[in-house]
């Protein structure tokens, strides 16, 4: 019984040493590609009339810290429409597994989307499938990188992927 113990004993000890001398996993060079987007933007876009209202001036006003580790990017969101106004927390992250970028947005109206992404030279593009009064659209949002501390964007939809249609379209400034 004392050998029992004592073999348990140090099973314990070494499988404690080597848990506490692994490393933890870091963020890949994807992750840092993200980091542009940490701070404080202001999103002024122009919403086009059409099946989502009747068009007009959005602002949004977002901040994106890195959560705990720098996998992931939180943000936090202010939106101001001529359909309302709300709020809403977005996170991105990037998908080792998947090849893709990842952007999970939920709002105060209920509303949540589940985009991938990819980033070819300065253009990011976030796709997504999404419902509109019931009828299955496939949307997607571009961001072209113009400086450290700015991108112009369009919002697009789709009922086959093939035709697009501009939703909406603007600039966001980085303020901090």
């Amino acid at each position: 019984m004392k050998n029992t113990l004592m073999t348990l004993a140090v099973l314990v000890l070494s499988t404690a040493a080597a848990v506490a001398q692994m490393e933890m996993p870091k963020p890949g060079p994807e992750h840092k590609k993200l980091d542009m987007f940490a701070g404080s933007w202001t999103l002024d876009g122009e919403m086009k009339p059409g099946p989502m209202g009747p068009g007009g001036k959005v602002i949004e006003n977002e901040t994106c810290d890195w959560m705990e580790g720098g996998f992931f990017l939180v943000c936090h969101v202010d939106f101001k429409g001529v359909v309302g106004s709300g709020t809403g927390v977005t996170v991105m992250g990037y998908s080792a597994g998947d090849k893709a970028y990842s952007y999970r947005e939920f709002n105060s109206w209920g509303e949540f989307t589940d985009s991938k992404g990819s980033l070819d030279g300065d253009t990011w593009t976030w796709s997504n499938d999404e419902k509109m009064g019931g009828t299955p659209m496939k949307g997607r949002f571009i961001m072209k990188v113009t400086s450290p501390t700015s991108y112009g964007f369009s919002y697009e939809m789709s009922g086959d992927g093939a035709k697009w249609t501009m939703v909406m379209d603007g600039k966001a400034t980085k303020v901090k």
